[in-house]
This record gives C-alpha cells, structure tokens and sequence, in this order.
C-alpha cells in the first residue's frame, strides 16, 4: 500500500517529462512467497516495472546465453514517432519529426540523454534518478505523516529504511522492464548477485557479478516463482505445507554449501511430480525426506534444470515469452558436472 501511495505521487509529478513511468510494484522473493530462509536478510524487495515514455519504446537484446540460468539483456530505447498523438489535449513532441528549432523552443529532459548509455537504459543511472525522485516526492506521500523515511542509493536499486516508533523495516525497491506480456523480466539487480560470491553448491549467477555493465540487465523469474507459490497454495490440502518443507530443508542443511535457491527449484519441481493431494499434514515427513531424495538424484546426476525457463508444467495463469519453452535449458549443477572435487565435496555435504 505504501509502496503503490509512493508510485501515484511519482507518476503524477513525471506526467510532464519524457522519463520512464514506474508499474505497480510486485513483491517478490521469500517474503513474498510465504516462507524465509535462515538466513534472510530482512529486507522486502520489490520490483517495479518500468514502462517507456511516450514516443519511446524498449527493445530487449540478449547479451548471453548458454549454461548460466540467469542471462542477461540491454534494454535499448528507440524513439518512434508521436505526430498524430496527444496527451491531455496537448500534441505531443516527435523527436523524430519535429524540427530542432521546435524542439529547441519547447525543451524537455531526453530520456537517451538522462537515463541511458549510447542507446542504452542504464541501470545504475536508473537507480539514482529514482532515489531522486523518491527523496523529492516522500512529503507528498499521505504515510509521511507517520512513517519517517532513510532513503539508501545503492549502485543498481534503492533502499527505503522505514521507522515508526519501535517498528522498522527495509525495503529494496529493483527496476525491471517486462519481456513482452510475460511474467518473466529483466531486472537491475539479481538477488544472487547481491549475495556476493560465497562458496555454494549450484549458482545461478557467475561469481563477480556485481561487475557486470551497467546496460546489461539480468533476466528473472521472481515474479513467475512468486504466482507458483500462490497457486499451489491454493491447491494443496494444507495450505503453507510445502512452504514448511521448504523452510525446514534450509534450515537442516545450513552451512552444507546448499543455497536456500537450490533448494526453493527442487521443492518447486516436487510439487509438479507429486499429487498436490498427497501434501497433507499426515504426510509431511514423507514430501520432505522426498524433496532430499530428489536433491540426491539430481547430485547424481549432476544436473539441475532451473524451474521456469523451458517447463511445461506451469499453471495456466504464468505466462513466459513464446521462445522459452524451446529454450535449451541450462544446468545450475554444471560447476558439479565440470569439477570432480567440487562435485565430491556436494555429495560429502548431502
């Protein structure tokens, strides 16, 4: 609610500009699914999508592809032409069309010159003008009267620390542009990228990612995990039971070098091989000891598909772009397959 409060005041103030229009924002991660891994950072994320201003339009461009699940995009603004179009009763600037000599007249911030690098949307650029934004608009948000507010630039998101009183939270606000009419995006920051490059049994992102280009914009799929989690919990017997196991797997395993996001796509791949009927309460050791049978297969292996990319199982209502069901798909346990040792240390921990 807060979040949408702050999103309304920023529309309204950008309604002049040629910037790009923040969406409603999505929650997304473990405390959004239901559940929180031991080690849980505390933090909210949030991502907001972001949507071209009038006259402009983005383009997505792969950047890499092959055996990382995460890859990763340029977001490249075009310009397209706005003659015949109005916005509230005014005729829009064409910055294709028009002359220099107009457009010199009636001058407004560029977007390729404001937020991009060449063509390019860039992230970190992005990350600091919305922290701008925010810092400018909060007095106008109705819950600034009983919320105070700490705004935290962070190289690619934005942190918003929270206090009432006693209470406090942190929220990180990520930008993304959505591929087509998917739930899949490309995201300014990844969550594993944020977790630096400890020593983990199955990676979804490359060590040094933080030192990615500041155009590229890794793809996710936090918002398509997210309505997975919603709809099973709809469907199974009891309600939070496979969040349960999920949040018990981490914890039993902690410090063993699995990661709670490996163990988040294997209970993810559990629940389409088993009957959703079979996740009852009475049954709870045995899902559980099942989604450790399945970690052992997949070690064996040496192989672990991600969940969304490629699947055929998803729910109807997750929707992801037409090519990615055809999709090679890659191995998040390909360092196992490429490395003996590695791959005798992991069968050690399990």
């Amino acid at each position: 609610e807060l979040m949408e409060s702050l999103r309304r005041v920023i529309v309204d103030n950008l309604s002049n500009g040629l910037y790009p229009l923040p969406e409603e924002a999505i929650g997304v991660g473990s405390a959004f699914e239901g559940w929180s891994p031991r080690e849980w950072d505390g933090v909210y994320r949030v991502l907001v999508p972001l949507s071209p201003p009038p006259g402009h339009t983005f383009q997505l461009e792969e950047n890499s592809a092959g055996q990382m699940a995460a890859r990763t995009f340029s977001v490249r603004v075009e310009l397209v032409c706005t003659c015949q179009r109005e916005q509230q009763g005014e005729e829009l600037l064409c910055f294709l069309h028009h002359s220099q000599k107009k457009l010199q007249w009636k001058p407004k911030p560029s977007l390729l010159r404001t937020l991009c690098t060449g063509s390019y949307l860039d992230a970190e650029k992005t990350s600091h003008w919305f922290y701008e934004l925010v810092k400018s608009s909060w007095l106008q948000v109705p819950q600034s009267d009983s919320w105070h507010l700490e705004v935290q630039p962070c190289s690619r998101s934005c942190k918003l620390w929270l206090s009432q009183g006693q209470r406090s939270l942190m929220v990180e606000v990520l930008f993304g542009v959505r591929q087509g009419d998917s739930d899949i995006f490309v995201v300014s920051q990844t969550a594993e990228a944020q977790k630096g490059s400890s020593r983990t049994f199955g990676r979804s992102w490359p060590a040094g990612a933080n030192f990615i280009p500041s155009t590229a914009w890794p793809e996710t799929h936090a918002v398509a995990e997210v309505k997975f989690f919603w709809h099973i919990a709809r469907q199974v017997p009891c309600e939070r039971l496979h969040l349960k196991c999920l949040q018990v797997s981490t914890c039993l395993l902690r410090g063993t070098g699995f990661s709670s996001s490996v163990w988040k796509t294997v209970v993810m791949h559990v629940l389409t091989t088993v009957p959703l009927s079979r996740w009852s309460r009475s049954e709870f050791a045995e899902r559980l000891w099942g989604t450790v049978a399945y970690l052992g297969r997949c070690l064996q292996l040496k192989r672990l598909e991600p969940f969304v990319l490629g699947t055929k199982r998803l729910p109807a209502g997750i929707s992801v772009p037409p090519a990615m069901p055809g999709l090679e798909l890659p191995n998040l346990f390909e360092p196992l397959a490429r490395d003996p040792a590695a791959h005798r240390e992991a069968m050690h921990a399990y």
